[in-house]
């Protein structure tokens, strides 16, 4: 149990400290997880070696049409919680925006810890290259109970105590993890070109005949893998509040994200290519889990040594940490600002008198998170995606046509360019990854499950506080 704060505690406000470098920092630490290196194998198995780049490319441009929606919202809204400010803002802080703001914070209690989750469990998938007997179960009760798994919770928590400090020193160590990423990505580029070079130069690896339906469906699923490996270009939204110009820092920092990232996930793509020997559908075949999370060590490994794959597998474990640094900073300011406005539990609502920081929500999505690394992988990203897609990107993707129709005047720092094109583009790209999602009924099931848990939670908070749709004629 927290302790109680005081009065002072929880009303202090978070200050404008964030510039635009921190920002993207922010925003790509969150980017480039540990995902991209372990889903490298699985874009260029689902697409095929020539269709593969256009895979990532394809979600830059998804992920392009969707930031653009968070950049005006974000600078007509610079405030604490992101999504939250923006949904009640839309549909209404007296109405129904009351509702659905209470039930994006509840989603987000379970989609959160879960992306927080599934970089600590590919962090400690790989910390198996250095201790095989990682992936073991202590409990033979238990075996879907690995030593891994402790692992992950035990990094979930480590991240929550590093943040527990002023956010000046937080920032700070942003910028040492980051140049831990940048090396990993050069070290996957380095590595995949230099074996190239070795074997004669770089070419496209012989591909099998394909119908255009089929191309077609494994491009499709590829995007579905490099939309996830995208996700993150909107979190500095969620520190609104604590962004320095936001109406010009916010839009420059998720554009210049998402296309720094694009360049570096295509230019990993192509680096790879040469060292994957084998057809498409032989690779997808073979590309067992601890295939697939070696892959980019066993390129470095192969181009200068075993000295050098250990070193890679080190750095894509420092790069899934800055991940998830990332991402629970930024995720820990939406139940606090929903708390504050009366809208959520109001325990969540204390600010820390000495760090500043709202330390009740940092701690609690870090617990909940470490809950999640027992499950696997492949449960955690299927929950998380299609609950965000359902829950969140679609009702702000409406809601900013919505505030247009409905509310001209309201000034605009930035506009969306082409309007109202990138929302629907962004619309019918995630219709397009959900439609063409694996087992797609399981994941609208728990979407379904966790929408209408938290909307009988609301009606009866809504009920005793008297608020929409009980609010006294």
């Amino acid at each position: 149990m927290i302790p109680s704060s005081s009065t002072t505690e929880s009303t202090a406000a978070l200050q404008r400290r964030i510039g635009l470098r921190s920002a993207v920092t922010l925003n790509m630490l969150e980017m480039i997880g540990v995902g991209p290196f372990i889903t490298l194998p699985l874009v260029i198995a689902a697409a095929g070696y020539r269709l593969s780049a256009w895979a990532w490319l394809l979600g830059a441009a998804i992920a392009v049409a969707d930031g653009l929606v968070w950049a005006e919202l974000g600078a007509a809204f610079p405030r604490a919680g992101g999504s939250y400010a923006f949904l009640r803002e839309i549909y209404g802080p007296e109405g129904p925006g009351n509702w659905l703001s209470f039930l994006y914070v509840w989603q987000l209690s379970f989609s959160a810890p879960l992306s927080i989750a599934s970089g600590c469990i590919g962090l400690a998938s790989f910390l198996a290259w250095f201790w095989p007997g990682i992936d073991r179960a202590p409990l033979s009760a238990m075996p879907a109970l690995h030593y891994s798994s402790f692992a992950a919770a035990a990094a979930c928590l480590l991240v929550t105590a590093l943040l527990y400090r002023r956010l000046s020193i937080v920032t700070r160590l942003a910028w040492v993890l980051f140049t831990g990423v940048l090396a990993a990505i050069a070290g996957v580029i380095v590595s995949g070109f230099s074996g190239a070079a070795a074997h004669g130069g770089w070419h496209m690896p012989a591909s099998p005949a394909q119908s255009v339906a089929v191309a077609l469906g494994g491009l499709a699923q590829a995007t579905l893998i490099t939309t996830y490996d995208y996700w993150g270009y909107y979190n500095i939204t969620f520190l609104g509040s604590e962004v320095r110009e936001p109406e010009r820092t916010i839009p420059r920092a998720i554009l210049l994200s998402v296309l720094f990232v694009s360049a570096f996930y295509v230019t990993m793509n192509m680096a790879a290519l040469p060292a994957v020997r084998d057809t498409a559908g032989q690779f997808a075949a073979n590309a067992a889990s601890k295939i697939r999370l070696q892959l980019v060590a066993d390129i470095a490994q192969s181009a200068f040594g075993r000295m050098a794959g250990r070193l890679m597998a080190a750095l894509i474990v420092w790069t899934a940490f800055s991940s998830v640094f990332s991402l629970l900073l930024g995720y820990s300011r939406v139940p606090y600002a929903a708390a504050r406005d009366g809208n959520y539990f109001r325990f969540l609502a204390a600010v820390h008198p000495r760090h500043g920081i709202p330390h009740r929500s940092l701690v609690a999505l870090g617990i909940v998170a470490a809950f999640f690394c027992f499950f696997t992988l492949a449960q955690v990203i299927t929950m998380l995606v299609v609950t965000r897609i359902l829950l969140q990107f679609f009702l702000q993707q409406i809601g900013v046509i919505l505030l247009h129709i409905q509310r001209p005047e309201l000034p605009r720092p930035f506009r969306i360019p082409l309007y109202p094109l990138p929302p629907l583009l962004a619309i019918a790209g995630f219709v397009f990854i959900l439609l063409n999602r694996a087992q797609a009924l399981d994941g609208l099931a728990v979407a379904a499950a966790i929408a209408l848990s938290g909307t009988l939670i609301y009606l009866v908070r809504a009920r005793k506080l008297r608020q929409w749709p009980f609010t006294p004629a």
